[in-house]
């Protein structure tokens, strides 16, 4: 009888443990890999960053690139959180590289990310083109460390 009940319990806490176990290993779903998170998602949302700050000399006189409607700022703010959450993506199990440059890196995005938000709310574009050198240089960074020369010398 005590040898019952013992196997009722552990066909009762097993299949808990194991589902608990499945949760927390596989949460998530990847569907691509870094390269995508790079050109599908980070570059174009750093692009929107990097063309809507800092101004054009042209002949027919200087050309201001920062939003100018509240349309232009919601676009520029949208693109500043994609940079976020693209440092978060590259964090995830399957991107992250074990190693403490990659982690930095990531929340350099993160940070750079945020604080282009806070610009962008206060219309701030001598902040916005600041904090696109700064976006820049964390790129740069991460291109030095993990892209191969093959890679390099195929960037635009």
């Amino acid at each position: 009888m005590k040898l019952l009940q013992l196997g009722l319990v552990i066909l009762i806490l097993v299949p808990g443990c194991s589902r608990q176990q499945e949760t927390e290993s596989g949460v998530f779903k990847i569907t691509g890999d870094t390269k995508h998170v790079m050109m599908l998602v980070l570059e174009p949302a750093s692009d929107v960053i990097w063309d809507s700050s800092g101004s054009i000399i042209t002949a027919q006189g200087v050309e201001d690139l920062a939003p100018t409607t509240e349309e232009e700022w919601l676009a520029v703010k949208h693109s500043a959180a994609v940079i976020v959450e693209s440092g978060n993506l590259l964090l995830l199990p399957g991107r992250f590289k074990d190693n403490k440059d990659w982690q930095e890196i990531s929340y350099g995005l993160i940070d750079v990310g945020q604080r282009l938000i806070t610009a962008i709310d206060a219309k701030d574009s001598q902040a916005m083109f600041d904090l696109g050198g700064r976006l820049y240089n964390v790129c740069v960074s991460c291109h030095q460390l993990y892209l191969t020369p093959e890679q390099k010398r195929t960037l635009p």
